[in-house]
């Protein structure tokens, strides 16, 4: 909130309010009074909220504060959750699959998929996306993480993050989201060690994460560099799997197009070399499960 207020606020913020100018403001003070008018509460009380002087606002003054600041949907979310009026999850995070999803997994046609944790980490994949991006299934936990895979290795080599055209991009999202899983779980130890040894281990990482950038992502394209098929150009969506906090990733492309060429190649490639495991080992399964499902 004090990240929005210290910069520019936008221009149909003020007119809204009744207030018209050109540009951003020269004052923090007007700003914040400005932001208090819209909001419908005093300046004073705007002021202790930004200081954490005051008493936890109710969710009802956080989502007149978040229209006020004309904050995406994401962004309301994050404020919300920072201050503790939204819906919190258990200590942990979830890393078992739901059974129906991994039969998913195995249906899709000309589709490599896998399932991300909340802490960034591949739970469970196809085929194809094994032959596109590696094989995970004779990998710990640590070493199935995109985070660590795309902070923590050397960026100038294709292997750090399978010679995808869009890693900077990934990157920027990847801590937008341990943000959000960071304050939905302060007390799960994967978690904050995951976030402590990318502060330490990363200077990327630490200047990023101290911007609290929480834009959502959106649908994206990007290009794999695979050392056999080559280029290989694909849409890539994500599904959120809201009951354990995990999203459902698909890499696709057009009928007839090289993508789908090149998809189909290593689907075959894949046949040859013999069927992945399409999760991880019981073994490597979270403290508080027995295996993942």
């Amino acid at each position: 909130m004090r990240a929005e207020v210290d910069g520019e606020l936008r221009v149909d913020v003020l007119v809204a309010g009744g207030v018209e100018r050109a540009g951003p403001l020269d004052h923090r003070a007007v700003r914040r009074e400005e932001v208090a008018v819209l909001a419908h509460i005093s300046t004073e009380y705007y002021v202790r909220l930004e200081q954490g002087r005051a008493p936890r606002p109710s969710g009802d003054v956080l989502a007149a504060v978040a229209g006020a600041l004309r904050l995406t949907g994401a962004e309301s979310d994050h404020l919300h959750v920072l201050a503790g009026t939204a819906p919190n999850r258990t200590g942990l995070h979830r890393r078992d699959v739901r059974p129906s999803v991994l039969a998913l997994l195995e249906r899709l046609p000309q589709t490599a998929g896998f399932v991300l944790s909340a802490a960034c980490e591949v739970l469970a994949w196809n085929d194809l996306a094994a032959a596109l991006m590696e094989d995970f299934g004779p990998l710990a936990p640590e070493e199935r993480n995109l985070a660590r895979r795309a902070f923590l290795r050397p960026q100038g080599t294709d292997t750090a993050l399978y010679g995808v055209s869009d890693a900077p991009e990934f990157r920027l999202n990847v801590v937008m989201q341990l943000h959000a899983t960071a304050a939905r779980y302060p007390a799960d130890p994967v978690v904050t060690g995951l976030v402590g040894e990318l502060r330490d281990g990363s200077p990327d990482f630490a200047r990023l994460w101290e911007r609290h950038d929480v834009h959502a992502a959106p649908t994206l394209t990007k290009t794999f560099r695979h050392p056999t098929a080559g280029d290989v150009p694909v849409d890539c969506d994500t599904l959120a799997l809201t009951d354990r906090d995990q999203h459902l990733v698909l890499f696709t492309a057009p009928p007839g197009s090289p993508g789908a060429e090149a998809l189909a190649l290593l689907g075959v490639l894949g046949a040859e070399a013999g069927r992945y495991p399409r999760r991880a080992p019981a073994d490597n399964a979270h403290p508080r499960v027995s295996r993942l499902e």
